[in-house]
């Protein structure tokens, strides 16, 4: 068998399902790869040692080069695992990618190897695969890859790609976003149990403000996201100044916890609500997105319940196959909501027209924008 995969029995290694506190997923051996949760895909692969082998997935055939090659070291996973992963959340993870215009973060040689970001679809990519026209800040535009079956994402494996990154809309309208993506990014000082309390009280702000609900997911390192599905109604610059209305109504209610200051020299041992990560070409990983850390890392979707309860190093390339076996995808009804950002941007308004709380600086390679304020960073601003 190609790759380092091997079957073995989770019980034999104390496994038993469940959650059992937080490190409930936290019981695989660094050895161990997939187990008999997910016996169909032992036999997805054809070739001898060494050799490429074919992936199949919902009737496409995928051809894998160098299966063997690894990945990551430190875990000894193969670009074979790596794929092998993919088939095995294939359905959480097209949840989060279908239809979206999608930036590949590839890692030809793996994690240890040089890495580039990907945004415009290659020629040779397979005519099966569709794509979307999308257009920067700059003006300039592409056609990115936008999945819509399971061997999309293998395709993208086979060339080294650990990490997808979709944008917030879907490809029959790249310009009106249908998801709110709010970033909990923990600072210098802080950590992810910050974080987890930060996310605890922006539940209850999207509750207060148009009755909205989040889905929780780590980010594959310290912090934590949380997605709104939308109705598309909003263009980005809507979308935007309805998220930095939730991250100032969150930094009101946590003072001394959560900041919305965009220069890191203002922002102190707190967690900053990045709301920049829903400017136009700002995207976040996606739901079960390979992290280019040496433990193989991924996004993992949570409910609520379990934001404080599980851990992100619960959550890897070798325990999400398992855990997915077992629940399936934990946010597979997000694309069954679509909510309203009107009380937000309601809020957003009082903000400025009672408190003079207008816009916040965008990313510095973005053209200055309509009321945004000076982008320089303060302890370089002229003094007057």
């Amino acid at each position: 068998m190609p790759g380092g995969i091997f079957a073995t029995d989770l019980a034999s290694i104390g496994f038993t399902g469940g959650i059992t506190g937080r490190s409930m997923f936290r019981f695989c051996d660094p050895t161990v790869r997939f187990a008999r949760y997910a016996p169909s895909l032992r036999s997805t692969y054809r070739g001898r040692m060494g050799d490429a082998v074919e992936l199949e997935a919902a009737g496409r055939t995928v051809r894998l080069s160098s299966p063997d090659k690894v990945f990551f070291p430190e875990r000894g996973f193969t670009k074979l695992d790596l794929a092998r992963y993919y088939l095995a959340v294939g359905p959480g993870i097209l949840r989060a990618l279908r239809n979206r215009p999608t930036t590949l973060e590839r890692y030809p040689d793996g994690v240890t190897g040089e890495n580039f970001f990907q945004k415009r679809a290659p020629k040779s990519m397979p005519g099966w695969i569709p794509t979307a026209h999308i257009t920067f800040p700059s003006g300039r535009s592409a056609d990115e890859m936008c999945p819509t079956e399971v061997g999309a994402v293998l395709w993208a494996a086979q060339f080294g790609t650990l990490t997808f990154h979709p944008w917030p809309v879907r490809r029959d309208d790249v310009d009106r976003p249908d998801e709110l993506r709010i970033d909990l990014d923990p600072q210098p000082g802080t950590d992810y149990d910050d974080a987890v309390r930060a996310a605890h009280e922006l539940r209850t702000v999207l509750h207060d403000y148009g009755d909205l609900r989040g889905w929780p997911k780590t980010s594959g390192g310290r912090g934590l996201h949380v997605f709104v599905p939308i109705a598309p109604h909003w263009t980005f610059t809507q979308v935007r100044r309805a998220a930095i209305a939730a991250a100032r109504e969150l930094e009101r209610r946590m003072p001394d916890h959560v900041t919305t200051a965009w220069w890191k020299e203002e922002r102190g041992q707190k967690i900053f609500v990045d709301y920049n990560q829903t400017a136009r070409d700002r995207t976040i990983a996606s739901a079960y997105s390979v992290r280019p850390r040496p433990h193989a890392p991924v996004s993992a979707p949570l409910t609520w319940d379990e934001v404080g309860v599980a851990v992100p190093r619960d959550f890897d390339l070798a325990t999400m196959p398992v855990r997915f076996a077992e629940r399936g995808d934990v946010h597979a009804d997000m694309d069954d909501h679509a909510y309203s950002l009107e009380a937000l941007l309601e809020l957003a308004a009082r903000d400025e027209h009672d408190h003079g709380l207008g816009d916040l600086p965008y990313p510095p390679e973005y053209p200055k924008m309509p009321g945004e304020p000076k982008r320089v960073q303060p302890s370089r601003a002229r003094k007057p």
